[in-house]
């Protein structure tokens, strides 16, 4: 599984406060990889539980995540979460 964020306003006190929110609650459950990018293996429930615990923090109208589970080799699952109006490509061919 990879999720990757992208939460707006980050320079501003409010947006600092949910990047820092973000970043605690992803470390929670996965491990960092490179800047706002994590990874690992949840089971459903707690990927459940993640994604609950994330939207109690983000703007959903302004903040992106997209939580990217790999189900094999031909086959991948994506969840958004917040704006879906940004364009998000495909990372796995």
């Amino acid at each position: 599984m990879f999720l990757f964020y992208d939460i707006a306003d980050e320079f501003s006190e409010v947006g600092k406060y949910r990047v820092a929110k973000v970043f605690k609650i992803c470390k929670k459950y996965l491990k960092h990889f490179q800047k706002s990018v994590f990874r690992g293996n949840l089971t459903p429930s707690k990927q459940i539980k993640l994604a609950e615990e994330l939207k109690k923090v983000i703007d959903e109208k302004i903040d992106f995540i997209c939580i990217v589970r790999v189900e094999n080799s031909g086959f991948f699952d994506e969840t958004i979460l917040g704006n879906q109006k940004k364009e998000v490509e495909s990372i796995f061919i």
